[in-house]
């Protein structure tokens, strides 16, 4: 296995936010500090190629791809990161040679007092499953490691708890996956008890009886973690069957006794077709919600942060959200995001993040959230005629902390 280094030492020291404050046009408009960014052909060594639609095939020399990262977390040492991808190339079939991972990367940010804006692959873990607690069949079934795969899971959300066990929400269940700190699998999936997706495994019992209730890839996209790290916060990235179509269901999972404590609250989007991308504490009672629309490019309208209070509800009983920052505007008066390439479109003042997927905040020290998107290995957002880069950018939010 390539280097598995135990995840508890990269992610419970907060990074510090390496950037000169940009003078914004307004003291209330988010700027832009900081940017990076890791090229779209990045990959790291592998057991076995990762390739669209192919099976682990063993072979000295072999890479993965990295980035289409749809989690980050504080890792220590400056700018330094855990940035965790997806399933891989977008769906259980196409996935099943995708190792899961959460990689360490450090950003060298552009910012206004210079950087080279690059982004470097430090080290990794690997999830696997060796001593066979995953009781339904994975693609690596009969191996020594048993590497888990996007074939097996499709991991869209990264926490670390307060013994430092590492806490994944998934979307084929929806499940919660749980690891040590290198990575290895502690126990079987946790499954909802009223929910089901279509990529739910045929061959593992669920609470909920019933038919798939739940639309595919709208399982546990966004999923916060309590500050004093004993509860879990997953919510659906889109709706049940049977729900409003603007409602996304927040649960409440209590780590100490492995338990959903009965309590689920309502998040809820101004428009069937947004998505709840990803879902962080900002502190005691606040959380952070990422909210997309499932364009890119010029067509993107919706890429906005919110910040909710779990003991604020308005009168149909839905969190109530206050926005923070619109990512298709943000102010770069100090003129970081360029140059731009031919056919590049949102680099300059204002700067916008135009990627169909934005999976991943983070709050740092002050009023400041680092952000980075998920490239779906292909997406093109930024220019019609490239694929997008891994877009790491750090955003001074003035209103971020306040009420």
């Amino acid at each position: 296995m390539a280097r598995s280094v135990p995840i508890l030492v990269l992610v419970l020291a907060m990074s510090a936010a390496a950037a000169t404050p940009a003078v914004a046009g307004s003291a209330h408009d988010p700027s832009l500090e900081a940017r990076a960014l890791l090229p779209a052909e990045a990959t790291a060594p592998a057991p076995f190629p990762g390739l669209p639609n192919a099976e682990p095939a063993p072979a000295p020399g072999s890479t993965q791809p990295v980035g289409g990262f749809s989690a980050l977390l504080d890792a220590p040492g400056k700018n330094t990161y855990s940035a965790m991808p997806d399933n891989g190339f977008g769906s259980k079939a196409n996935s099943r040679s995708f190792l899961l991972r959460v990689y360490r990367v450090r950003a060298d940010f552009e910012t206004a007092r210079g950087g080279s804006g690059d982004v470097e692959i430090l080290d990794w873990i690997t999830l696997r499953d060796p001593d066979r607690k995953v009781p339904f069949r994975i693609v690596n079934e009969g191996t020594a490691h048993r590497f888990l795969t996007g074939g097996d899971f499709d991991l869209e959300s990264f926490r670390v708890d307060r013994r430092g066990t590492l806490w994944f929400g998934e979307e084929f269940g929806p499940f919660l996956l749980h690891t040590d700190a290198t990575g290895r699998v502690l126990e079987a999936p946790i499954s909802l008890p009223d929910v089901k997706s279509p990529d739910y495994p045929s061959d593992y019992p669920a609470p909920y009886a019933g038919a798939a209730n739940l639309g595919r890839s709208n399982g546990f996209e966004g999923m916060a973690i309590s500050k004093n790290g004993r509860t879990l916060y997953p919510v659906l990235e889109g709706p049940a069957a049977g729900d409003d179509p603007t409602t996304r269901r927040m649960y409440e999972f209590d780590i100490r006794s492995r338990t959903y404590t009965g309590t689920r609250r309502t998040y809820r989007v101004a428009d069937p077709g947004y998505l709840v991308s990803d879902l962080t504490a900002l502190d005691r009672h606040r959380l952070i919600a990422l909210e997309r629309d499932n364009s890119e490019g010029t067509a993107a309208r919706h890429k906005r942060a919110f910040v909710v209070d779990l003991r604020r509800t308005d009168r149909s009983g839905a969190l109530r959200k206050r926005e923070v920052v619109d990512l298709l505007d943000i102010a770069d008066p100090e003129l970081i995001s360029p140059p731009a390439r031919p056919g590049d479109i949102g680099i300059g003042d204002p700067f916008s993040m135009p990627y169909v997927t934005i999976e991943s905040v983070l709050p740092l020290r002050g009023n400041r959230l680092a952000i980075v998107n998920d490239t779906n290995f292909g997406s093109r957002g930024r220019n019609p005629s490239l694929p997008d880069p891994s877009d790491f950018i750090v955003v001074r939010v003035p209103r971020l902390r306040g009420r």
